[in-house]
């Protein structure tokens, strides 16, 4: 499995996955333009130190993403974790290539990131909660993935 951010407005969040990533194995692609400025110096600071535990892939675009996607990983799906999402969440079985996309926290993604993804999934809330923080959706979504695909690293 893998993490993907589309343009990611929130450093902290970066570090987030990064740290996320990181500890759980995962590889994290940036896909950009960041809301902020974005370059391995900060990088490095935003994953303190499990910047050296991380695979972290860059993105020039969603263009590049994309292509980069479909070049290295053909059988992988793009899973998109949505408000909008049309697959409820508990209902999912994961695969291992499965690609975990999360949008920008200010906007989401796109109509033609929607349109791109292979699925897209809702964490259901209960009535008057907008969204969960994107990190901690990915996590609990991720988790469930590398629990159903025995995806988790052996323990220490």
């Amino acid at each position: 499995m893998r993490l993907a951010l589309f343009q990611p407005d929130i450093p902290q969040n970066l570090g987030a996955f990064i740290r996320l990533s990181a500890g759980l194995g995962v590889p994290l692609d940036i896909i950009e333009p960041c809301g902020f400025p974005v370059d391995d110096k900060r990088i490095r600071r935003a994953a303190m130190d499990y910047y050296d535990l991380a695979t972290i892939v860059r993105h020039a675009s969603w263009t590049s993403f994309r292509r980069a996607q479909l070049k290295s990983r053909p059988a992988g799906r793009l899973v998109l974790l949505s408000t909008a999402g049309t697959t409820v969440f508990p209902d999912v079985a994961f695969r291992a290539g499965d690609i975990l996309l999360l949008g920008r926290e200010s906007a989401g993604v796109p109509a033609e990131v929607h349109e791109a993804a292979d699925l897209s999934v809702r964490i259901p809330l209960r009535p008057g909660a907008r969204s969960l923080n994107v990190a901690l959706a990915a996590a609990m979504v991720l988790s469930e993935g590398l629990r159903q695909t025995q995806g988790f690293a052996e323990p220490s």
